[in-house]
């Protein structure tokens, strides 16, 4: 997630510095033919309507990707309330002979915050979950494609053994599975994003549109004096890459680039706070940012 400080150029630089690099050839190529072999000269005013298509394009796909990073932001958000509340339901129900289905429980839904991250960025799941869970269940992770819903599962199965040893009653059983099912809905919702592909034959085409509009447009301009048509037409053509960049960068929130929704973050201050819940004197510090923003 980009912080609100300052972002360097070569970031900015990085966005658009292969399609700066085609404007600048075939706007170069056009000049010259402009003025040592043919005029090619077209009405500006056809450019112009084009790029005005374009833009509405571009507002258009900004605003489907930022509601789809701010739905994985919103779908994080309810994570964090979640995970705070599972824990503190458990320690209102269970009475202190309970402490250490508490702690075992309160550790794996810190894994599960971990792992669900790895999942959706599609890394590792299982790499760091032995500072939460035993060996043995570490091991038991290993045959299942989908690690973080078979946390779930685990958790589902201890509230089943206390409820069956007697230490939850009917009441506490069904407002724990309640949290344990807005978790997975949760988990649902940001898989169905993570699995949902921004149509590429959208970005495709408008990217095409935006260089036929530019070839237009420097045939439009061959008629200034000097050279100043080429840097002009640079200069045009950076607004609509970068916001078409940015547009793409953000469609997939889950994707381990500066756009992406911080989920490590998210977790550690989930481990934190579980952490001091759980009344312990030791627990990380909060994630430090990489550069101008956090993962």
């Amino acid at each position: 997630m980009i912080l609100d400080k300052r972002i360097p150029l070569r970031y900015w630089v990085s966005l658009v510095a292969l399609d700066v690099t085609i404007v600048s050839a075939f706007s170069l190529g056009i000049y010259f033919v402009s003025k040592h072999i043919i005029q090619l000269v077209i009405p500006i005013n056809l450019g112009a309507f084009l790029g005005t298509a374009i833009a509405l394009l571009l507002s258009f796909k900004l605003s489907q990707s930022y509601d789809r990073w701010w739905e994985a932001r919103k779908i994080w958000g309810a994570i964090v309330n979640d995970s705070r509340t599972l824990v503190l339901q458990l320690k209102g129900f269970l009475s202190t002979s309970g402490h250490a289905t508490l702690s075992a429980m309160a550790y794996r839904q810190m894994a599960w915050c971990y792992a669900l991250g790895k999942h959706l960025r599609k890394e590792n799941p299982l790499e760091g979950l032995d500072t939460f869970l035993s060996e043995e269940e570490v091991h038991r992770l290993k045959k299942h494609q989908n690690v973080p819903l078979a946390l779930l599962d685990h958790q589902g199965q201890d509230l089943q053994q206390l409820h069956q040893a007697g230490a939850i009653n009917d009441f506490h059983q069904i407002q724990l599975d309640s949290t344990l099912l807005r978790l997975c809905e949760s988990m649902g919702k940001a898989e169905r994003i993570k699995g949902t592909y921004f149509p590429k034959t959208y970005r495709q085409t408008l990217k095409l549109f935006i260089y036929i509009f530019l070839v237009m447009l420097s045939m439009s301009l061959t008629g200034l004096r000097g050279f100043i048509e080429v840097p002009l037409l640079v200069m045009i053509s950076i607004p609509f890459f970068l916001l078409e960049r940015i547009a793409f960068n953000m469609q997939d929130p889950f994707n381990s680039q500066p756009n992406d929704t911080a989920m490590t973050s998210i977790a550690r201050n989930i481990e934190i706070n579980i952490k001091q819940l759980l009344a312990e004197e030791e627990f990380p510090e909060p994630l430090s940012p990489e550069r101008f923003y956090m993962m």
